[in-house]
């Protein structure tokens, strides 16, 4: 019999990739992404794709409405969100991008997903090595919800813990990006920017780690810019 797996699907690269590693790996994948207040609905739309092209045996938005509480630049459009500062700043410091516990709240919704299917495993695409400085996105922090999980379910309990697997936390963007190409990642279907519109904008910095990581990789970013910086060209 087939293992479960529930995979927290964002829309962008690093969730997509998790993604796909889990149906490498043979799991049933139960996808869960979240509506939770954010500027645009651009990556729920790209979070759906992803999950038709991973054959997930089922798909559920969640909706939270994280906006109520704000404190964060991606939930207030009054904010301004951090652009053009530099690759060498961003991860420096927690950015005003930083969601308030997001991760702490998507992934005990997604055990609680995991635990009412009987899956084994929840999947996030959380990276430690180029990120925005997210405190929720280091392998302390997968450590100690892990440890959490252990103690609150009644599989953890039973001695059958449902196991949180981060598989692209040490990686770099430019190895998730190869990574991905070895899957055959869709990428042209997959949504950085914390803008929605047409084009990413390419001065945020999750536009910019992304083309960054393509930088590495040695391979075009297939999405299209409003702006390209200009150290963003293939050697």
């Amino acid at each position: 019999m087939s293992k479960k797996a529930v995979c927290l699907i964002s829309g962008g690269i690093d969730s997509c990739v998790s993604t796909f590693i889990a149906k490498k790996q043979g799991y049933e994948i139960y996808g869960l992404s979240f509506n939770y207040g954010q500027r645009h609905k651009r990556e729920i739309a790209c979070a759906k794709y992803i999950a038709d092209a991973v054959e997930a045996v089922d798909h559920i938005v969640f909706n939270i409405d994280l906006k109520r509480f704000g404190g964060s630049s991606l939930l207030e459009k009054s904010s301004n969100l951090p652009q053009s500062q530099g690759l060498n700043k961003i991860g420096k410091s927690i950015p005003s991008t930083y969601v308030p516990a997001r991760n702490t709240v998507f992934l005990s919704i997604g055990l609680a997903y995991a635990e009412s299917i009987n899956a084994d495993f929840v999947y996030i695409g959380a990276t430690a090595t180029d990120y925005s400085g997210y405190p929720d996105c280091r392998p302390e922090y997968i450590e100690a919800f892990q440890n959490m999980a252990n103690l609150a379910t009644k599989r953890g309990i039973d001695g059958i813990p449902i196991l949180i697997k981060a598989p692209l936390l040490n990686l770099s963007k430019g190895e998730i990006i190869k990574k991905g190409l070895e899957l055959t990642v869709p990428f042209e279907k997959t949504w950085s920017c914390y803008l929605g519109d047409e084009k990413a904008c390419g001065r945020c910095d999750s536009c910019l780690l992304r083309l960054k990581g393509f930088k590495e990789a040695k391979i075009l970013d297939p999405i299209k810019y409003d702006f390209l910086p200009n150290w963003y060209k293939l050697e």
